[in-house]
């Protein structure tokens, strides 16, 4: 499955050069690398903690209706999950260490991982804070083989930002992404394009995009249990029990992928939500959470350089059941403020409320980078007065810590206060 080295060479100058052009389409074909971080809130807490290797952590909020944003693979053996609601993590690993987020720290450290992908490939698409496929076909000339270039990236991820990076390397998008998931934590892992569908027929139906837990119970009733049963199963009765995804399904067990590496912005939202301890009808308390709310959504757009056209309010109630509501500004924005106004506007416009809330969230999204959009001065000092003060808010944050200075509204007595 590995590949150590691109190989090939022949005597004479003609020949010698019509061979390296046929190892290089050879290369070509596996040339899809999934790279990501392991274990990425915790690996990036650990470099300032260096004494809490090897134990179990777990980066959240400790509150009981938290959860789980990134564990440590000491705390994963115990059976604790990413998503996982805290309490739950806590009595599968009570003996687990438990830092609270720095969420500006990790995109700061998410930038320093995308500009070491650029500088090898212009083709990167970031699936999130700490995941990207890159096409490195256009670099193998100037860097080596595939191979060569994923064990590159992970030596520069471990020398320049002290974390660990997985590779996965195959011929499509899907392929790398099983790959970097099976050589996890700090391996790499090449499966060449011949060897697509032989590895892919060796591995459980739920390795396949798109089947979960409930689909792999259909698919078990009738017997499909490993990809090569997949592959082997009529594409019509796929589609009778799978319905429009069968097909699809069907494709990925062959190794059929044709989609691109597209290069995409990292950034299609930035938000924040938080769960409350107790589900709450109190209209002073959710109007004081979206005020904490927007400044932390504000803070990370101004760290990254960002503005957002479109304010997002996300509530859930005690019954789960979750609404949504956005408003689309003429002018972007990038004031915690500006973002709080809209936030309440739009709790506002969901009328009296039926049940109480146990969650509620702010989102700014259509981001645009704040370099290159012109900033339309507003009628009213009071907006630009507000972006002035929370920018010496940031300046005061770098220096002292985030939780130095915060509007006199969220200093309530005995709330704990979240880090932006």
């Amino acid at each position: 499955m590995r590949q150590d080295a691109m190989g090939g060479s022949s005597s004479g100058g003609h020949e010698r050069a019509r061979s390296t052009e046929e190892v290089l389409r050879d290369l070509r074909r596996t040339s899809i690398l999934h790279v990501d971080m392991d274990a990425f809130f915790v690996s990036v807490e650990l470099r300032s903690r260096p004494d809490l290797r090897g134990k179990p952590v777990i980066v959240g909020f400790p509150a009981e209706r938290s959860v789980v944003l990134s564990a440590s693979y000491e705390a994963r053996a115990t059976g604790v999950k990413s998503a996982m609601p805290m309490a739950i993590a806590m009595r599968r690993c009570p003996a687990a260490i438990i830092i609270n987020p720095r969420h500006k720290l990790y995109y700061e450290v998410s930038g320093q991982i995308m500009e070491i992908f650029s500088s090898i490939t212009d083709l990167v698409e970031p699936l999130s804070v700490d995941e990207a496929f890159l096409d490195v076909g256009g670099a193998i000339r100037r860097l080596g083989s595939p191979l060569d270039i994923g064990h590159l990236i992970r030596r520069r991820v471990q020398a320049e930002l002290g974390i660990t990076a997985s590779v996965g390397i195959a011929g499509t998008k899907f392929v790398a992404k099983i790959a970097s998931t099976r050589c996890k934590p700090d391996g790499i892992l090449q499966i060449n394009a011949e060897d697509t569908v032989p590895y892919l027929h060796s591995l459980p139906v739920n390795a396949l995009w798109g089947v979960g837990g409930k689909t792999a119970e259909v698919l078990a009733r009738l017997g499909i249990r490993t990809v090569a049963d997949v592959a082997s199963t009529p594409v019509a009765t796929l589609k009778r029990v799978l319905g429009a995804s069968g097909e699809h399904v069907h494709r990925l067990s062959m190794g059929v992928d044709p989609r691109p590496v597209t290069p995409t912005r990292l950034e299609k939202s930035i938000g924040a939500e938080e769960t409350f301890a107790t589900d709450t009808a109190d209209d002073a308390l959710l109007n004081r959470e979206l005020l904490r709310l927007s400044h932390r959504t504000a803070t990370r757009l101004r760290s990254a350089g960002m503005v957002a056209r479109t304010v997002a309010l996300k509530l859930r109630y005690s019954d789960f059941s979750t609404v949504t509501r956005s408003r689309t500004l003429q002018t972007p924005v990038d004031s915690a403020q500006l973002v709080y106004q809209v936030a309440v506007q739009l709790l506002e416009s969901l009328g009296p409320r039926s049940m109480s809330v146990r969650l509620v969230g702010v989102r700014a999204e259509q981001l645009e980078s704040a370099g290159q959009t012109s900033m339309q001065l507003s009628l009213d000092r009071r907006d630009d007065n507000w972006r002035a003060a929370e920018q010496a808010l940031d300046r005061v944050a770098e220096r002292f810590g985030s939780k130095t200075l915060l509007p006199a509204r969220l200093l309530e007595p005995g709330r704990p206060q979240d880090t932006p």
